[in-house]
């Protein structure tokens, strides 16, 4: 179960990192990431993520709980 909390975590971090700096990561990633340390917010990666993460948990456990209204026993 954890494990797959984690690759989805995971999964969401490179998506939305690619997604938002696409032009970046394919023409110079070196330099993308030299400019990360020096970033004003260089947590904001992870910040997007987790708000992203959670916005999709608080969907799931939503589903998941509207499911169990109509499941048999």
């Amino acid at each position: 179960m954890l494990k797959r909390e984690v690759l989805i975590f995971i999964v969401i971090f490179l998506f939305l990192s690619l997604g938002m700096h696409m032009n970046q990561w394919l023409t110079h990633p070196l330099v993308h990431l030299q400019q990360l340390s020096i970033h004003k917010m260089p947590y904001h990666p992870l910040l997007y993520t987790v708000i992203v993460y959670l916005l999709l948990a608080l969907i799931r456990a939503f589903i998941n709980t509207f499911m169990k209204l109509f499941r048999r026993k």
